[in-house]
């Protein structure tokens, strides 16, 4: 029987679809981030898949679950709502490991996926027996259930990579993509080498063909693909995953028609350009949460995408001692699509409270562990090794209830006869035949062969889904963003009335779910906004009692409307505390924006380690944070880095950084200041390329008020003169 939480949940559907009062339906279930808290302190680099048991499964990279617990061989974990767990062991054991792994090595970052009668993990091998030292590697398991027993191939599926001067570059963190072209793809790499996607051979288990590199080195790692409307966006994780309490881990984006990319930006800036393109898809916000990322995508039974993403806590970041273990738990919440583009709860970035969980079980009376329960003209079969019980469609069948009208999304696990048709509130009619999956709303219909080699006879996942105007068809293997076939029709003004759903042809069905469609969220979350003019300084002429000097720099000049300082061969980080610092006065009151203009021509595709300038939030040489355009080895980026004292014993500093839009060699750059509900000084970054189009990015809390300010450092070797940063005023505005 379904838990009381599931049915609960299916009757409340069926009192809707009666017409009875949404009071007295049943309480949305919720959860709270971390999501992992009962059983793990942390569970790192996190993948998730529905199993054909029903059960939701994660698995996480190879750290200790608890503080000074010993390494994992990766860790698997199970849930039904999202609000309880049970932890279920490790991957490996010493016995089942790869026997290709250098005894020592560590296994991160798993992918997991279901495709060819059997679930798939993708896993990097951190160091292997084929080479002295460290040279990861991409490694494959296969097993039939969820939890295993997992079996390792015996060898690598995307083997160590020479960089050409004695070590290896970043075979690390595979993503599996299964595309519309019918072949599977394996994105993997890191900062060292970029990231690079393969074919792979129909079984997933080799590497086929040349990679194709589809984002610049230095800065993506973690990436994950998914397919929506005709696009293929990449994500990847930008920065450091493991600064401890400065840590700014982030996720951005890029789309493109084709798996091989190139992938750009919603500003146009491709993932391999020197000055990196990436829309935010994630960024911590000011609360509890830092350095989300290294993430996955699900989608739940009323179509609301979710992305699955470990962060620390800024106030336990650490498993272990200080400079130690990060404490990196897992999380969720909700992916909504604004503009095209997937943005974490509407740019709100990691929740802290209570939030809906992702919506799991059937409606209509359909019993979750017997789809035949709930339909006429179906029978029950007893179940396999895998699955459980299923249910088979051998001509019509049909819901009990009538599904409610309107939005509606009908999801199932099939295992497809010569045709199979679903039909939706008597109008939508969606089937698979003749290796064509075809969509009928009245006489509007298209139509999209599978691929050749599709196999029927294997379980995948088909959806069809009516959400206001968009009615979508997609047959895939496991609903994790990857794609057979997808058809869509915009029907304008459609009504879908109540009316039991129907089935005919044959086939073989589980996890059967019909749901009313989330509500889509389409609007962005508020951003700063600037209001009055409250100070501030153009540089017509000297500087003002509001300036003050940290280390004086007398090459800093002011003149014709302008402060022009060459780079200083300087830094703040760490124990150099070198660098001079010009700081000013802020405003009275609660919340404001600084603002500058900066010109400062880095170059491109060069390698200028790490010239920079811009602004700095400054409490002491030891507390700061530090919003620049900065050269990273080959790239242009905006780094909000932060610095703070993390083992007070010794004074030792920890310094991290989130990335944030893209550089020009004119920029403009903004900090947005406020006091958060618990009095904390939270400043929130935003640049822009044009003066008119903001990019909101990560936020960093200070313990206290600090002043803002303006720099220019960093080493410019072989540059003479060094480079200069010009900077046209600095301004203070009210906060809208």
């Amino acid at each position: 029987m379904p838990s009381k939480r599931l049915l609960a949940a299916a009757l409340a559907v069926v009192a809707l679809a009666a017409g009875m009062s949404p009071a007295t339906a049943a309480p949305v279930v919720t959860t709270t981030n971390p999501v992992t808290s009962s059983f793990a302190d942390s569970f790192a680099d996190p993948s998730i898949i529905q199993g054909r048991d029903g059960y939701w499964y994660a698995y996480a990279t190879s750290d200790p679950l608890v503080a000074n617990g010993p390494f994992g061989l990766m860790h698997m974990a199970r849930t039904k709502d999202f609000s309880s767990w049970e932890y279920l062991g490790t991957v490996f054991n010493d016995q089942t490991k790869p026997a290709w792994a250098a005894p020592g090595s560590f296994f991160w970052a798993p992918d997991i996926r279901y495709f060819g009668g059997r679930y798939v993990m993708y896993f990097t091998v951190t160091d292997t027996t084929a080479n002295a030292g460290g040279d990861p590697a991409i490694g494959v398991a296969t097993a039939p259930t969820p939890a295993g027993p997992w079996t390792a191939t015996d060898g690598p599926v995307v083997a160590p990579r020479s960089d050409g001067n004695g070590g290896y570059l970043g075979t690390i963190d595979p993503a599996e993509l299964t595309a519309a072209d019918g072949k599977r793809y394996l994105y993997y790499g890191g900062f060292n080498g970029g990231i690079s996607v393969t074919e792979l051979s129909a079984d997933g288990m080799h590497a086929v063909g040349a990679p194709t590199q589809v984002t610049i080195g230095d800065r993506y790692e973690g990436s994950y693909v998914v397919y929506r409307d005709g696009w293929y966006y990449f994500m990847g994780s930008s920065m450091n995953c493991c600064a401890g309490p400065t840590t700014g881990y982030s996720v951005f984006a890029g789309r493109s028609r084709s798996p091989r990319g190139p992938f750009v930006d919603a500003d146009g800036a491709k993932l391999t350009d020197s000055r990196v393109g990436g829309t935010t898809v994630i960024t911590q916000n000011g609360n509890k949460w830092i350095g989300p990322g290294h993430h996955a995508f699900i989608t739940d039974a009323a179509g609301q995408d979710h992305i699955v993403y470990h962060a620390i806590d800024r106030g336990t970041p650490w498993l272990t001692d200080p400079f130690g273990i990060n404490r990196r738990p897992m999380l969720i919440d909700n992916i909504d699509w604004i503009n095209g583009w997937p943005r974490t709860r509407a740019g709100l970035g990691p929740s802290e409270g209570p939030v809906p969980a992702p919506t799991t079980g059937s409606g209509l009376g359909i019993d979750s562990t017997n789809p035949a329960g709930g339909l006429l003209g179906a029978t029950a079969n007893p179940g396999d090794p895998v699955g459980g019980p299923t249910a088979s469609i051998h001509g019509t069948a049909r819901t009990r209830a009538s599904a409610p009208g309107g939005s509606l999304r009908v999801e199932a696990d099939t295992r497809l006869g010569s045709s199979f048709t679903t039909v939706l509130g008597n109008q939508v009619v969606a089937t698979v035949a003749d290796n064509r999956l075809t969509l009928a709303v009245g006489r509007r219909t298209t139509a999209v062969n599978l691929p050749a080699d599709f196999d029927r006879t294997q379980w995948n996942k088909l959806s069809v889904q009516v959400s206001g105007s968009t009615v979508t068809a997609r047959l895939n293997d496991a609903g994790l963003g990857d794609v057979y076939a997808e058809a869509r029709l915009q029907v304008p003004g459609l009504k879908l009335p109540a009316a039991p759903v129907r089935w005919a042809g044959s086939a073989e069905v589980d996890n059967l779910t019909v749901r009313p469609v989330a509500k889509p969220v389409t609007k962005p979350a508020a951003v700063p906004r600037t209001g009055k003019l409250l100070a501030g300084d153009d540089f017509n002429g000297a500087l003002g009692a509001d300036w003050s000097w940290v280390r004086q720099d007398d090459k800093a000049t002011v003149a014709d409307g302008n402060l022009s300082w060459p780079l200083e061969n300087a830094d703040m980080v760490g124990s150099g505390n070198n660098a001079g610092l010009l700081l000013h006065a802020t405003p009275a009151g609660k919340s404001w924006i600084a603002e500058t203009k900066l010109h400062l021509d880095t170059g491109t595709d060069d390698v200028r380690n790490y010239q920079q300038a811009g602004m700095i939030v400054y409490l002491n040489d030891d507390d700061f944070a530090r919003l620049g355009d900065v050269a990273i080895w080959k790239t242009r980026q905006t780094e909000y880095g932060r610095e703070l004292v993390a083992r007070p014993s010794d004074g030792a500093t920890s310094y991290g950084a989130a990335a944030i839009g893209r550089t020009a060699p004119t920029m403009w750059m903004r900090i947005a200041y406020h006091q958060n509900a618990a009095g904390e000084h939270v400043y929130q970054a935003g640049t822009s390329v044009d003066g008119k189009n903001w990019t909101w990015g990560a936020s960093w809390v200070l313990p206290s008020a600090a002043r803002i300010g303006l720099y220019a450092h960093g080493e410019f070797t072989g540059a003479n003169p060094p480079p200069v940063a010009t900077f046209d005023y600095l301004k203070f505005y009210e906060s809208k």
